[in-house]
């Protein structure tokens, strides 16, 4: 029996998430309501990442053929369907009687309905990322789906950076504390090949050892235990981390986990030590306003709305700082460092435009970052910067992100098994017995 064609009706929100979407509904149709146009037209002008996929959609549409997206569809490309804009429809009395038309998501919703009234033959589904749309959706006998193409499968598989070897035999545990500190691989006798830097606990008995696979050397080397700015690693995946952190061959790092595991203070310890390395310190986070209200509500100038947010990077440097006495050199360093602007603490759009070269560049709270904006951030990285992205995958404050979609995930299970990659998953929280309680029953 021959399937269905689809027509895949999409939401401003889904295009703001990825401007290239339509090229990933394989040989189905898109339909652009003229409602989302009108939405992207408002999102057109600034620097934000969502004002840059307005305008890099809004590009490949007109190039698409402009004229023919009003007058049948024009081709997406080879192997795709057909793009199309659709024009206002007037408000079906089976919406009206139960949504508002002030709203422009049920004008969305109502040229769905009516495209799947028009089109019988097809099988017409609204994709948002909103869930109260979709429901809206489902409740009017529509089909409505979440944008999954940038989502990760199985968070249960989430590659964690680490494993733990049970009854290694103790003369290659022995080996790895004595020089050169390494072992071969295949001494280990592993059945699933060693990942790029991934991390080892290797037990027998009384005798354990953290070690790490050298994808460039092809060797397996004791990971020491070792101070950063005066941060000293609690437990074996802080230990890891620093290690990943400070180790110039590895460029890109990504340190995930709940509240309290250290991520900012290890990356921030981390990039004090090697400071002498790099031109610059960059430590940024995305604003994400909480109850999703825009920055601009708080009371003050520009400064003083930004400062809530970047508080706790604040808070972590000065948990390093007072590591020290107030007269030591360390304690004072960070203090200039900061007026001298070599470390720049800033929300992550104020980044765009700088040069990223010789920087060490730590994105906190990256678990609040689409996909699209992580390959952005990326790939802007210029010789010698090493990039660093930490968060938690199971708090996020993104509307229309979660757990498998967010930018983390979707890097973690992406860049796992490339030579310049290291990832570690923090488990134990150290921020306090009672933190650990709450994180834990609350």
């Amino acid at each position: 029996m021959t399937k269905k064609r689809k027509v895949f009706v999409l939401d401003t929100n889904v295009i703001l998430h990825d401007s290239s979407c339509i090229y990933h509904f394989d040989e189905h149709d898109v339909v652009i309501p003229i409602t989302v146009i009108e939405e992207l037209d408002q999102f057109k002008r600034g620097k934000e990442m969502i004002n840059i996929q307005a305008r890099q959609f809004l590009r490949s549409l007109d190039a698409l053929s402009a004229d023919k997206v009003f007058n049948g569809g024009a081709p997406i490309g080879a192997g795709k369907g057909k793009i199309s804009v659709k024009l206002e429809i007037a408000f079906s009395d089976a919406l009206a009687a139960n949504f508002s038309k002030q709203k422009t998501d049920h004008h969305i919703l109502n040229t769905a309905f009516h495209l799947a009234k028009e089109r019988p033959a097809n099988r017409v589904i609204l994709v948002t990322k909103d869930v109260n749309l979709r429901m809206k959706a489902k409740a009017v006998g529509l089909l409505a789906e979440d944008y999954t193409t940038d989502h990760v499968k199985d968070l249960a598989e989430l590659y964690t950076g680490h494993r733990v070897r049970e009854g290694v035999p103790a003369a290659l545990i022995d080996c790895l504390y004595q020089p050169p500190y390494e072992i071969d691989v295949s001494s280990l006798g592993f059945e699933e090949a060693l990942i790029p830097n991934e991390n080892l606990i290797l037990r027998n008995g009384q005798k354990s050892a953290l070690a790490t696979f050298d994808p460039f050397a092809d060797r397996i080397r004791r990971v020491d235990r070792f101070s950063c700015y005066g941060i000293s690693p609690r437990n074996a995946e802080q230990a890891f981390a620093l290690q990943a952190l400070v180790d110039g061959d590895i460029p890109l790092v990504t340190v995930s986990g709940k509240a309290g595991t250290g991520k900012t203070l290890l990356a921030l310890a981390a990039a004090l030590e090697k400071r002498k390395h790099y031109r610059q310190i960059y430590v940024a986070r995305p604003i994400v306003p909480l109850s999703n209200k825009d920055s601009g509500y708080l009371p003050g100038d520009i400064q003083s709305k930004l400062d809530p947010y970047m508080q706790p990077l604040y808070d972590n440097l000065n948990v390093i700082q007072n590591q020290f006495q107030a007269t030591s050199p360390r304690h004072r360093r960070i203090k200039e460092l900061l007026e001298d602007e070599k470390i720049v603490i800033t929300p992550l759009s104020y980044i765009r435009g700088r040069s990223l070269v010789n920087i060490y560049f730590i994105v906190d709270e990256a678990q609040n970052l689409t996909p699209h904006e992580i390959k952005t951030i990326i790939t802007r990285a210029g010789e010698g910067t090493k990039m660093i992205f930490t968060g938690d995958i199971f708090q996020i404050d993104h509307p229309y992100l979660d757990a498998q979609s967010n930018g983390l995930s979707y890097l973690i299970e992406k860049m796992k098994g490339e030579r310049l990659y290291a990832h570690i998953n923090l488990e134990k929280g150290e921020r306090s017995e009672l933190s650990e309680l709450a994180i834990r029953l609350l």
